[in-house]
């Protein structure tokens, strides 16, 4: 047979017949496993499908209530502001003083006149109560960066109230009120101590902030929390109450003289000495009344500032413009306040 040996031939054809089982079997394993495989595949990958749509609802979820937690701290934090963002002078008065009533002419004719005249082209509004004087004043010293005064930096205004009860024997100090709060009684003095606390602790840390951005934003958390505001205005009249024990001491005893606001503040029958000051003027401060003027000349000359005020309603009169208090040293800072009615301020924006 052409010269292969019969048996050899035998033995060749079992065997290609063995390779050619096993080719078939090796190819459905292959192919058992890569169904398998595919199935596997093809659900792994439907899973991963599921999971990646599932996390970007999540995600999208997550955002929106992200976004709508920020939007409320927002309007919460502007609701609570006291001291709101900048508008437009002339805008704010057109659309407060509408009609052509007299007194709407001449209050319009004011705002126009501090916008030409005055370079006064935006306001501030500030939350009309009776911390309003108060509010604005603070307001301006901290968001210059407007340092400590420098008898406050020289004494330490945390140990007023202790040398005011213990020094100088003022225990009448347990009759202080506080504000709306209408607070007295024996813990008045660790409240006051509290309130100089928080009055120290805030204008070192805003003063110190350098960046202008950043100190406003200190100023607009500090002016939407009602209870720390408080303390603030609380810590400021006390000084003021410090001050004239102070001046009253010195008119006794004759000592070297004090500046003719002390003696316009005592002259009134209604203050005529601390006590009589705390409580017919100080105490009413924050609940049911507010800053008179010579009280505002007080404000001044104990922080160190030159308060400027337009009086609108004093419109072409020699009252217009008022510097509070009238002795003022030449190295104070500035600040500027707007009223319609010696009751409410606002702040006037400079820009020149």
């Amino acid at each position: 047979m052409n010269g292969v040996h019969p048996k050899t031939y035998r033995l060749e054809k079992p065997r290609r017949h063995e390779v050619q089982s096993w080719t078939r079997a090796t190819k459905q394993s292959l192919c058992l496993m890569w169904q398998k495989v595919k199935i596997q595949l093809m659900l792994s990958m439907s899973f991963l499908v599921t999971v990646f749509w599932y996390c970007r609802r999540l995600y999208g979820f997550l955002a929106q209530l992200l976004k709508r937690w920020s939007d409320y701290l927002q309007r919460k934090l502007i609701k609570n502001r006291s001291v709101l963002a900048e508008v437009d002078l002339l805008g704010y008065s057109a659309r407060e003083w509408k009609g052509e009533t007299k007194q709407a002419k001449h209050m319009r004719e004011a705002y126009n006149e501090l916008f030409w005249n005055c370079h006064i082209k935006y306001l501030r509004q500030v939350k009309k109560d009776n911390y309003c004087v108060l509010r604005a004043v603070l307001f301006q010293i901290l968001s210059q960066g407007i340092p400590f005064p420098s008898w406050m930096r020289e004494r330490d205004i945390l140990k007023l109230p202790e040398k005011l009860l213990y020094s100088q024997g003022c225990n009448w100090i347990q009759q202080y009120s506080f504000g709306p709060e209408r607070y007295t009684g024996p813990n008045a003095f660790g409240k006051l101590r509290k309130c100089m606390e928080t009055l120290k602790t805030n204008w070192i840390e805003i003063s110190g902030t350098k960046d202008h951005e950043e100190r406003g934003n200190l100023c607009n958390t500090l002016f939407s929390d009602e209870s720390k505001e408080h303390r603030l205005y609380e810590a400021i009249k006390f000084i003021m109450l410090y001050e004239v024990v102070e001046a009253y001491e010195q008119i006794k005893n004759r000592e070297e003289p004090i500046p003719h606001l002390f003696s316009r503040l005592l002259a009134r029958d209604t203050s005529s000495d601390p006590l009589s000051f705390m409580m017919n003027h100080l105490n009413s401060i924050g609940d049911s009344g507010c800053l008179d003027q010579v009280e505002i000349f007080l404000l001044g000359y104990l922080l160190e500032v030159k308060i400027r005020v337009y009086r609108l309603h004093r419109f072409n009169t020699e009252e217009f413009q008022v510097n509070y208090p009238d002795e003022y040293r030449r190295e104070w800072n500035e600040i500027s306040l707007l009223t319609e009615d010696d009751r409410y301020y606002h702040i006037p924006v400079i820009r020149t």
